[in-house]
């Protein structure tokens, strides 16, 4: 299964960036799907998530600044990050998850840098 990220590259502190993941449209329908980050020497950790019923839940540290949305016509995620700031540099991970289910994907990443 495979997970298209993109949208990612060097933003300046306090700019916006917005990142996308496509999936297949078989798993997008029924999976909930999220970003997750990893900056240098760091694990990877959650950002957001959105069910397929459009329910979020965010990371505290980016409550506020990011949205996460989905659409279901396009089998497509999009994670719309604002007021970025240095300690959000990491590489940023498309996921689907299903409920109830072992199988998991992930996208091959997509760098965000955030400096001057």
């Amino acid at each position: 299964v495979e997970l298209v990220e993109s949208g990612g590259g060097l933003v300046q502190p306090g700019g916006s960036l917005r990142l996308s993941c496509s999936a297949p449209d078989s798993i997008f329908r029924i999976a909930t799907m999220g970003w997750f980050r990893q900056a240098p020497g760091g694990q990877r950790t959650m950002v957001a998530t959105v069910s397929n019923t459009k329910r979020t839940n965010y990371a505290p540290s980016v409550r506020g600044r990011f949205t996460i949305t989905r659409d279901n016509v396009k089998s497509t995620m999009y994670l719309q990050m604002n007021n970025l700031k240095s300690e959000d540099t990491a590489v940023y991970y498309c996921n689907a998850d299903f409920e109830g289910e072992p199988r998991n994907y992930w996208g091959q990443g997509t760098q965000v840098p955030v400096s001057p």
